[in-house]
């Protein structure tokens, strides 16, 4: 069980937002996110979105803090990856 997060470094609602993701299935990807609370709205096509509050909670649960690079170069390796154009 691979679940990537990214740096809080994206901007949005007045808060900086970062993003989990799977390199294994999108159902360890759902699995991990219901057991940590976040809700299936933040779910976006091949990831969630996280605010930056709950980085720290998340990592203690788990999920693997990357740079921008290898997260966006382990999704697109995984196959999950839904390409810009396709949203």
């Amino acid at each position: 069980m691979t679940v990537l997060i990214d740096q809080p470094i994206w901007p949005a609602h007045n808060t900086l937002w970062a993003h989990i993701v799977s390199d294994t299935s999108l159902e360890e990807l759902h699995a991990f996110a219901e057991a940590a609370g976040i809700p299936r709205r933040g779910f976006d096509l091949d990831h969630y979105d996280v605010p930056a509050h709950k980085w720290h909670e998340l990592v203690a649960l788990g999920a693997q803090p990357v740079g921008v690079r290898e997260f966006v170069q382990r999704l697109e390796a995984s196959g999950l990856r839904v390409p810009q154009r396709d949203r």
